[in-house]
C-alpha cells in the first residue's frame, strides 16, 4: 500500500488545475479517497478530526450488504458479480462525466449505489438491461437535481421503478428458483436460456392467489425473487449493523416494519384466506432490503426524529395497502418513492412546530 500511496503522491499535480491531466481530477481524486480517505488534511489547530468522513460512511452501507450480497451469490451463481461489475461501469461512466462535466469530486453515493442495485433486480435479468436502470437512476434520480445530497427520490429505486414500467415482461421473467447446491449453483443462470426450466413465482405472487407458507425458505433465501432481497436473514444481519453503527437511523426501521406488522395482522384477522399474517408480509418481497437500505437514505428520508416515526409508519401502511389492493404484488418501491415525496413536507411541518414552541418558551 505505500507503494500505491507514492503513486498518488507523485501524480496528484498532473490532476491539479493547470495539470496535464485535470479534466480527470474527479476520477483521480475518487480513486484515491476509496483507497485512502480524503487527501486533504487540516494543517493549524483549533480542529476536530473524525474517522469517518462521507465515503467512510457510504464504504460502512456496502460493508452492511454483503450478508446479502453473498447469499445471492450463494443462491444465483456467479451472475450476480457479473450483473455487479455491468452496474458499476455503466453508472460510474454516468457519474464520472457529471463530476468533470461540473469539475467536481465523484460523489461517493454512487458506491453504495452501484453495489444495491443489481440486488434489487431479478437474477436473470438481462445485463443490458441492468445497465439501462442504473443509469436511469444515477442521470434522472440524482444528477438532474444537482448531485448527492441533493436528490429528492432514492435513486435505486428511481431506476427499479423505471424498469417496472419500461421492461415489465424481461423483470417477470426473470425470477428463478435456486437450484441444487453443489458447483452447478455457481455457474447457473449464465444465460437467459438457463432458465426456461426453472422460473418459478415469487412468495408475494403467490400471495395473491391465497398461499402464505415457506416462511423457513424466506428466512433463509431459497426462494424466488429479486437477487438481494430473498434471504431475510442476511439483510437483518447487515441491517442491525448499520443501525449499530448509528449510519442507518433506527427509527425509520421500526416505523416501517411495525406499521406492516400491526396493519397486516389486522387485515389477516379480517379474512385469513385473503390476506397474508404479519410475519410473512416482514420476511417476503423487498421490505427488509427497502427497509433498512433505502428508506434510511439521509438524503431522502426526514431529518428530524418525529419526522423519521411519521415517514416510516407513512411508508408502511402504504406497503400493505399497495400489496393487498393494487394490481401489484409488491409495494416496498413505489411506498419509498411517496415516502420521499413527503419527505420536505415532513420536515416542515416539524421543524416548524418546533421553532414555534421553542418561540414560546423563550
Amino acid at each position: 500500500m505505500k507503494l500505491l500511496e507514492r503513486l498518488f503522491d507523485q501524480t496528484r499535480p498532473q490532476f491539479e488545475p493547470g495539470g496535464r491531466w485535470h479534466l480527470l481530477r474527479p476520477l483521480a481524486q475518487g480513486t484515491e479517497a476509496f483507497f485512502f480517505g480524503a487527501s486533504e488534511r487540516t494543517e493549524l489547530a483549533p480542529h476536530a478530526r473524525d474517522p469517518i468522513d462521507s465515503k467512510r460512511f457510504m464504504m460502512m452501507v456496502i460493508v452492511a450488504l454483503f450478508p446479502a450480497f453473498l447469499a445471492s451469490v450463494y443462491f444465483f451463481g456467479l451472475r450476480i458479480i457479473v450483473m455487479m461489475a455491468v452496474s458499476y461501469i455503466a453508472g460510474g461512466i454516468v457519474e464520472v462525466a457529471f463530476a468533470i462535466i461540473r469539475k467536481k469530486d465523484i460523489h461517493e453515493g454512487f458506491f453504495v449505489t452501484g453495489f444495491l442495485f443489481p440486488l434489487v433486480v431479478p437474477p436473470t435479468t438481462p445485463l443490458w438491461i441492468v445497465a439501462v436502470g442504473v443509469v436511469f437512476g444515477v442521470l434522472v434520480g440524482k444528477e438532474v437535481f444537482g448531485g448527492t445530497g441533493r436528490n429528492l427520490f432514492n435513486p435505486v429505486l428511481v431506476g427499479r421503478a423505471f424498469l417496472a414500467v419500461a421492461y415489465p415482461a424481461p423483470l417477470a421473467s426473470g425470477y428463478v428458483i435456486p437450484g441444487d447446491w453443489g458447483w452447478g449453483r455457481l455457474t447457473q443462470y449464465i444465460t437467459i436460456a438457463d432458465t426456461d426450466a426453472i422460473a418459478g413465482a415469487t412468495p408475494l405472487g403467490l400471495g395473491k392467489q391465497g398461499e402464505f407458507g415457506g416462511l423457513w425458505d424466506c428466512l433463509l433465501g431459497s426462494i424466488s425473487g429479486s437477487a438481494g432481497e430473498t434471504s431475510a436473514l442476511a439483510i437483518l444481519i447487515g441491517g442491525v449493523f448499520l443501525c449499530m453503527v448509528r449510519v442507518a437511523n433506527w427509527r425509520n426501521v421500526a416505523g416501517i416494519l411495525g406499521a406492516v406488522f400491526v396493519l397486516s395482522a389486522i387485515l389477516q384477522f379480517s379474512d385469513p384466506s385473503r390476506f397474508g399474517p404479519p410475519l410473512w408480509h416482514l420476511l417476503t418481497g423487498g421490505l427488509m432490503l427497502g427497509a433498512f437500505f433505502m428508506a434510511t437514505d439521509p438524503v431522502t428520508s426526514p431529518t428530524t426524529n418525529t419526522g423519521k416515526w411519521v415517514y416510516g409508519i407513512l411508508i408502511g401502511v402504504l406497503v400493505v395497502v399497495i400489496r393487498n389492493f393494487s394490481g401489484w404484488v409488491e409495494g416496498v418501491m413505489f411506498a419509498i418513492l411517496l415516502g420521499n415525496l413527503a419527505s420536505p413536507l415532513i420536515d416542515e411541518i416539524f421543524v416548524g412546530l418546533r421553532v414555534r414552541r421553542l418561540q414560546r418558551e423563550g
